[in-house]
């Protein structure tokens, strides 16, 4: 079963093909420490937006998170390092060109996809490839209990009222109450999954992973990428090792 034509290119991909560049990505940025390298693969994985299919909301969202995240430790960096200020730049474009792609995969990847190229691509057993593919389907699940969690305590009238002690406390009982949901719901599905002999071996699939050769160009991209960025920040003189 071919995916639909009318989804996103990004979205068409086989997981593996987007994992496996978003791996390729975080081992070639890790051993170097400079803006020109992780700004190249940056600019390029930015040009994968268009074709994403993620809406305004999500693109806010996500360019706004990982753009604070990278600011405050690119900041920490350089306040309370000793390195200068093109490092402390470089660490802060560097965890922006590692987390977009990995991002990216993630949010184009659709959980059934996942754990069908998992099992017919990598050949994994049915089991551990199942297990993903519920622990995707669960997020959602989990997201919305922990909504429920916070309207039935604000009807009981428990509220911080401002105190961020009383906000610390109420936290805790939420996350200890959502984690206890989360191993009814896990144990029940385990169960039933047994019961339906998942994970046995000698089962059909209802679709076929199928690599293609644009998932092929997408990792000789990568490559690409990845060796364009480290010569020319060879040749402006910026290449600087993590550990040199």
């Amino acid at each position: 079963m071919r995916p639909p034509a009318g989804r996103p290119w990004l979205a068409r991909l086989n997981p593996l093909a987007k994992f496996a560049a978003a791996f390729l990505v975080t081992a070639g940025l890790i051993p170097v420490l400079d803006p020109v390298t992780a700004g190249v693969v940056l600019v390029a994985a930015a040009a994968l937006l268009p074709v994403s299919g993620l809406g305004v909301r999500a693109l806010v969202t996500l360019g706004g998170s990982l753009f604070l995240m990278s600011v405050s430790i690119g900041t920490i960096n350089l306040v309370f390092g000793d390195e200068g200020a093109l490092p402390a730049l470089g660490t802060a474009v560097r965890l922006l060109a590692i987390a977009l792609p990995s991002v990216l995969a993630g949010m184009t990847s659709d959980p059934t996809e996942v754990a069908d190229a998992l099992v017919q691509k990598l050949r994994l057993p049915e089991r551990p490839a199942l297990g993903v593919l519920a622990a995707l389907r669960l997020v959602p699940l989990l997201a919305g209990q922990w909504r429920t969690l916070g309207l039935a305590r604000r009807a009981r009238g428990v509220e911080s009222g401002g105190n961020p002690i009383a906000a610390v406390g109420i936290f805790a009982g939420k996350a200890f109450a959502l984690l206890v949901r989360a191993i009814r719901t896990g144990t029940h599905l385990a169960a039933a999954m047994e019961a339906r002999a998942f994970g046995s071996g000698g089962r059909s699939h209802a679709r076929t992973s199928r690599w293609t050769a644009a998932d092929t160009c997408l990792l000789v991209g990568t490559a690409a990428v990845l060796f364009l960025a480290h010569g020319l920040s060879m040749y402006l003189g910026t290449w600087r090792l993590l550990f040199g």
